[in-house]
């Protein structure tokens, strides 16, 4: 088994300060690899894929023979859990490209889950970067294609009822840091101002369908030109359509640069509404 370690992917506004004492610098810190991996993976090489503030780290493992399989690691009371995450990929498997799950786990404040590679790289990458307009349009159908994942049966809630209860929670346990969680759009609002005006100015109606959560530009992969997976799927639940169709847009201006966010949602045959993009993007940073 071979380890290396990659830098994080990051947000254009996130920066590291190298003389910062931040453990985000040292993202294996409580979740190094479990023993059980490291015995039956002997000949793999694994390198860190993803990590964020040490407190999630994703791993890429690949066999001698060109298989992968990615290991996720959660520390305990980090929202989505590991438990949160392998529920929905399980229910979603029946309905839509997500990867198989191999194996999961706990090791001390830590939970892990291993599942099968999928083919195809995902959307940051720079072979489909070089055709922005394509991977846009592929982006915003595979939207769609998740929105038809029935609502009907889906074991997974993230109505504003319980998204606003989850963040009154959130709050109560001191869970909301602005400077860490906020983006530059909202960094101006306390913890508390913010989920006063997610209560105030809740939208009167929801377009149900069953939402990807983080719908962001990493979390799609693309093989030959189509549709391979959608991947981060921990916060997968019936919601408002803007959930994602906020989040999706905001990730291209982090992802391709500002100008795509009204073909996006052309391709995908929503009409921008601009109070729903505001409010569902301050309640995405609130919530996790």
């Amino acid at each position: 088994m071979r380890i290396r370690n990659r830098t994080r992917k990051l947000h254009p506004e996130d920066a590291i300060d190298p003389n910062s004492k931040d453990d985000c610098l040292h993202p294996t810190l409580g979740l190094e690899v479990p023993p059980e991996i490291e015995k039956e993976h002997p000949d793999w090489d694994i390198e860190v894929a993803w990590h964020c503030f040490s407190q999630a780290i994703t791993r890429r493992l690949t066999s001698p023979g060109g298989e992968t399989r990615f290991l996720k690691m959660v520390k305990a009371g980090r929202y989505p859990s590991i438990i949160d995450e392998a529920a929905r990929m399980r229910w979603a498997k029946p309905f839509l490209p997500v990867p198989e799950i191999l194996a999961e786990g706990a090791i001390g404040r830590a939970q892990w889950l291993l599942t099968e590679g999928l083919p195809g790289l995902d959307g940051t990458h720079p072979a489909l970067q070089a055709d922005a307009p394509r991977l846009v349009k592929l982006l915003a159908h595979a939207l769609r294609r998740f929105h038809q994942a029935p609502v009907k049966g889906c074991l997974f809630d993230f109505r504003l009822d319980a998204a606003l209860q989850h963040a009154c929670a959130r709050l109560e346990t001191g869970l909301i840091d602005p400077e860490e969680h906020f983006h530059n759009e909202f960094k101006h609002l306390t913890a508390e101002q913010a989920l006063e005006h997610l209560v105030a100015a809740r939208p009167r109606d929801e377009e149900l369908v069953v939402c990807h959560g983080d719908y962001c530009v990493p979390n799609i992969l693309i093989h030959e030109g189509s549709l391979s997976g959608f991947v981060d799927l921990g916060e997968l639940g019936v919601a408002d359509v803007w959930w994602d169709l906020a989040v999706a847009t905001w990730s291209l201006d982090w992802n391709l640069g500002p100008g795509f966010q009204e073909f996006f949602l052309k391709e995908y045959g929503a009409v921008p509404d601009p109070a729903r993009i505001q409010y569902y993007r301050l309640l995405y940073d609130v919530v996790s």
